[in-house]
This record gives structure tokens, C-alpha cells and sequence, in this order.
């Protein structure tokens, strides 16, 4: 029986995708030059004493199914700006959650947030086409990288002016995302192994992230009260998206925006997480 996950699937079709986009690595490259200058990702996040919203567009998940298939990118990514939020959040992996670079380009010509390309970037390749694409912030996801290669696209990404949300589930994974040098942390609550989503145990990770950093709490988000939760944990940010997606995208931002946000007390770790002694 094969032990393969959601996640596994995902990144053996990834790899393939890179494999066919390395046939016009030359075109990819050249375009970045005629790419706009990108926008500040982690200011925007820095918002004193409030919670930022992260407002993601998509129409589909392996765990939820289709959330709004018939979603139009530009019109809903106004809607978040309208309502609050502080940036944008595109899928663009097409086979398991429906979007594509097009989505991207259309929110980043309606809006002026910065968004984030949220996929699955294993290679550099795609962050040049990223970058080209319009994109003012990249997703790295720290289960789905080396130690090496992160560090790397990390780097690559700021070398291209790319802020970098580096995705961690565990205390282990945000160890590796700080070596790293990431200074955007996510803590997503969804176990990209089997979709589970542990809310509580990912906001009692935010309050252990450096208080220099921004931490942004991921998936799980579904009101007021659990972008309040995020606040008390000391969380800089939340990303959202099939909240939003299912419901009033506008009256859905207004009532994640504006949380108070407790200052985080550091670099402690986090009592009964993980590895640290």
C-alpha cells in the first residue's frame, strides 16, 4: 500500500509542470524586465496594533471541493481591497485548486495591494515567471523544500524584489523557516499531509515566532472570533480564503479587519511543541 499524501500527489504534478516551463526558461527570464516594481508585501502586513487580513481568491481545494467555481478574480479582489484587507492571495495551481497565472495578472491590474502568488514553488524558474506575472510575493512552503532549497529560492526571491511567506505546520518547520532567514512566517493549521485543521494548536505556535517577525496565522480563519483568537495570540496577520469565497466576500473582510493584535513576548518556545528542549 502506498504511503503517498495529498500533498506528495501534488508536488510529483508540480514537478512535472516545471519540467515543461524549463523548455522557455530564456522567454521567462527576459520578461522580468518589463515586470512593474513590486509592491512592499511584509509593510503592508505591519499594520500597529491591528490584525492584517490576507484576502485569498479561489475556486477550488482537495479538502473542500469547489468553493465558487464561477468566482470572477478581478471584481473579487476589488471587493477585498474595498473592504479592508491589506493583500491579496492568488491560487495559480490550476489541476487541484482551479486558478492560473491569468487570475494573478487580473487581480494585480484591479487592485493596488500586493499580491501573493500562492502555489507551489519548488524551483526557481517560478519565481521569474512569478515576477513576471506581476506577482509581489511568492509562497514557500517548508514541508514541500530542503533545507538548501529553501534557503536559496528564499534568497532568489528577495534578489527579485519578491516578499516570501514561508509556510511552516510544526515548531520543527519554523526553526527551519527562521534559519532559513525568513522574516514573513505563516502558520498554517491545515496538515498539508492529510487536510486536518488544528486551529488552537497553530495560533499556540504564532505566540512562540521572534516578535521581529511577521506571523501570519493560515487556514482555519471562519469569523470575527477566530481573527480575535489570532489577535490574542499576538498573530501579525490571517490569510483567509474559503471563508471568503463561500460567503459575502465584502461584509466577510469587514469583520476579520480591525482586531487588536497582542504583541508577541519572542523567541520562547512554545510550551509542549515540538523538539526544543
Amino acid at each position: 500500500m502506498s504511503n503517498a499524501t495529498i500533498l506528495d500527489e501534488i508536488l510529483a504534478t508540480k514537478r512535472e509542470e516545471i519540467g515543461r516551463l524549463n523548455l522557455f526558461r530564456d522567454a521567462i527570464w527576459s520578461s522580468v524586465d518589463a515586470a512593474e516594481p513590486a509592491r512592499g508585501f511584509e509593510s503592508a502586513l505591519r499594520t500597529p496594533g491591528e490584525v492584517a487580513v490576507i484576502a485569498e481568491f479561489k475556486r477550488r481545494s482537495p479538502s473542500a471541493g469547489e468553493i465558487n467555481p464561477y468566482a470572477h478574480v478581478a471584481g473579487t479582489a476589488r471587493v477585498y481591497e474595498e473592504a479592508g484587507a491589506s493583500a491579496v492571495s492568488v491560487l495559480t495551481d490550476e489541476p487541484y485548486f482551479g486558478g492560473t497565472l491569468d487570475d494573478l495578472r487580473a487581480a494585480r491590474e484591479s487592485v493596488g495591494l500586493p499580491i501573493l502568488r500562492k502555489d507551489f514553488v519548488l524551483d526557481e524558474i517560478q519565481l521569474f515567471e512569478a515576477r513576471a506575472a506581476g506577482a509581489d510575493a511568492i509562497l514557500l512552503i517548508v514541508q514541500a523544500l530542503a533545507d538548501a532549497r529553501l534557503r536559496d529560492l528564499l534568497r532568489q526571491s528577495l534578489e527579485l524584489g519578491l516578499g516570501a511567506l514561508v509556510e511552516a505546520h510544526d515548531e520543527a518547520e519554523i526553526d527551519r523557516a527562521l534559519e532559513a532567514g525568513a522574516t514573513v512566517v505563516g502558520v498554517n493549521a491545515r496538515d498539508l499531509r492529510t487536510f486536518d485543521v488544528d486551529l488552537e494548536r497553530s495560533l499556540r505556535l504564532i505566540e512562540g515566532i521572534p516578535a521581529e517577525c511577521v506571523a501570519i496565522a493560515e487556514s482555519g480563519i471562519r469569523g470575527a472570533d477566530d481573527a480575535r483568537a489570532a489577535g490574542d495570540a499576538g498573530a501579525d496577520g490571517i490569510l483567509v480564503g474559503g471563508w471568503l469565497m463561500k460567503g459575502d466576500p465584502f461584509g466577510g473582510v469587514e469583520a476579520l479587519v480591525g482586531h487588536p493584535r497582542r504583541p508577541r513576548a519572542g523567541a520562547e518556545a512554545v510550551a509542549g511543541e515540538g523538539d526544543r528542549p
